[in-house]
């Protein structure tokens, strides 16, 4: 005699009666699969409505996180926190402002001196045996597309299209500012409030986990914020290192340049190759022979910052390998520009680490 078959799970059962009934009333179903595509589609246009605001919020956490381990130094040296963020706050406005007093009236000089000599440059460029070799191998479009260059950036009202138009241009800056006092103030109230954030945070996981996630979490906060000082003290020293060169060699510009530097080897790895692809290019306008003079010693001072700069500036971030480094700040740089450039990486880092101290580990009891 055969055993009976089990009977089936009451809540399987049920399920499937349930999923059969619905789709016997199709009207249900669509209505319901509609007012989800409606709902995704609000929370979408929320999203993009509210980039602007996000992007300040993560940039004044990166900024937070970044100014902590000064509050940190001073406070393990006898200062109260209070008094700590002051002065670090004070000394982030009395550097940001000397630096802004003395470069930006310089910039903008340099810049209208630039307009101005392009013409100047472009003759000079003409005259020199690479762009006879150039002229010799291509003919006359070499000639007719240097012309059309140097019209487009000679004309007022292309440059100003280029920003949108004066109006436009205007707009943007009041933005900028705007956009500038906001990250300020919110960088204050996150650095002010960041114990109570975090212990806020340790609270939202299950009393048996968090000592585990505030040990992870203070390792990547603290991580974060070294590889921000880091990238900011070598993204100035790439600056100061461009802007002597600049002075020795007699290139035009060297202000201009080392503002130039400063922005662009803040993205991490490709940028010091990047500055020194477009320094050099604008160096070949003055002169070959000092343009290759330019390009072989800033070359030798990328090789310096990459095996003696970073390793003891970067002491205190999580190890990430190159390619991750790479994929990052290309993500970060196509979605946000410089700003997610800067920030992808200690996001990886930190996406690596949970990965690393969380998944792993559970993967690995499983057998």
């Amino acid at each position: 005699m055969t055993d009976p078959a089990p009977p089936a799970h009451p809540s399987s059962s049920s399920g499937i009666r349930s999923f059969w009934a619905k789709i016997d009333r199709p009207f249900t179903v669509g209505f319901t699969l509609t007012l989800g595509g409606l709902a995704a589609l609000l929370l979408g246009l929320a999203a993009s409505n509210l980039a602007t605001v996000i992007i300040y919020i993560v940039l004044a956490l990166f900024a937070a996180l970044g100014l902590e381990p000064v509050v940190d130094w001073l406070m393990n040296r006898g200062v109260k926190r209070g008094w700590a963020i002051a002065i670090v706050f004070l000394g982030v406005a009395v550097v940001l402002v000397g630096i802004l007093w003395l470069v930006i009236p310089t910039v903008v000089e340099q810049i209208s001196q630039f307009i101005r000599d392009i013409p100047g440059l472009v003759t000079a460029a003409e005259q020199s045996e690479w762009f006879a070799f150039l002229q010799a191998q291509f003919g006359a479009a070499v000639p007719d597309i240097v012309n059309n260059i140097e019209s487009f950036l000679t004309d007022p009202g292309n440059i100003a299209a280029i920003g949108g138009g004066a109006v436009q241009v205007g707009i943007s800056i009041v933005s900028g500012i705007s956009g500038a006092f906001i990250t300020l103030v919110l960088t204050l109230y996150f650095i002010a409030s960041m114990p109570a954030i975090k212990q806020a945070f340790y609270r939202l996981a299950p009393a048996r986990n968090r000592p585990g996630l505030e040990t992870m979490t203070e390792q990547i906060t603290g991580s974060i914020g070294g590889y921000l000082i880091g990238m900011v003290v070598l993204a100035m020293a790439n600056a100061i290192f461009a802007f002597i060169l600049h002075l020795i060699l007699g290139l035009p510009f060297p202000a201009l340049m080392a503002v130039v530097a400063f922005l662009i080897t803040l993205i991490p790895l490709i940028g010091p190759v990047l500055y020194w692809i477009i320094a050099s290019v604008i160096a070949l306008f003055s002169d070959p022979v000092t343009a290759l003079i330019f390009a072989g010693l800033y070359l030798a001072y990328i090789q310096v910052e990459a095996y003696v700069l970073t390793p003891r500036v970067m002491n205190r971030t999580i190890e990430i390998p190159g390619a991750l480094v790479v994929i990052g700040a290309l993500v970060g740089g196509t979605l946000l520009g410089l700003i997610g450039a800067l920030v992808a990486i200690p996001v990886s880092a930190s996406i690596l680490l949970i990965i690393k101290q969380v998944w792993v580990p559970r993967q690995d009891a499983k057998v």
